[in-house]
């Protein structure tokens, strides 16, 4: 893929769709191959005309990370209303395998979300990294 650069990943065609089904150091589903192209070239089309991704993605939790307050694991939700929100933008976009639940798991990835809960000492320090 590239190194994930959208612009690359924009201009596949046929060949590298292909090469990419023949990988088997990716998933080789037809679909999410796909989906990854479309959505470089989505990714595309708003840069271009003059959207900032990340400051899109970012206008979903009011430009900061949320700081959750959980006390245990099982409290930690699976979607939130931001993640509903976001998930049906990306799709109102064109974007695909971007439902509520793996929204929710790229907003904790990317820090979006501090989800650790309280009495982890990573929630601290998560917290810590959020403020200027």
């Amino acid at each position: 893929f590239h190194g994930f650069d959208p612009r690359k990943v924009a201009a596949y065609g046929e060949a590298d769709r292909q090469r990419l089904l023949n990988d088997a150091g990716i998933v080789r589903s037809a679909a999410k191959i796909d989906a990854a192209i479309k959505g470089a070239r989505i990714w595309c089309e708003m840069q271009d005309g003059g959207e900032d991704f990340s400051a899109w993605l970012w206008s979903f939790v009011g430009g900061e990370p949320i700081q959750n307050q959980w006390g245990a694991m099982k409290e930690v939700p699976t979607q939130t209303a931001e993640s509903v929100a976001m998930a049906k933008a990306l799709k109102a976009r064109g974007f695909n395998f971007c439902g509520p639940v793996i929204v929710y798991a790229f907003m904790q990835a990317v820090g979006m979300v501090n989800d650790h809960v309280t009495p982890c000492f990573r929630h601290g320090e998560v917290r810590d990294m959020a403020r200027p």
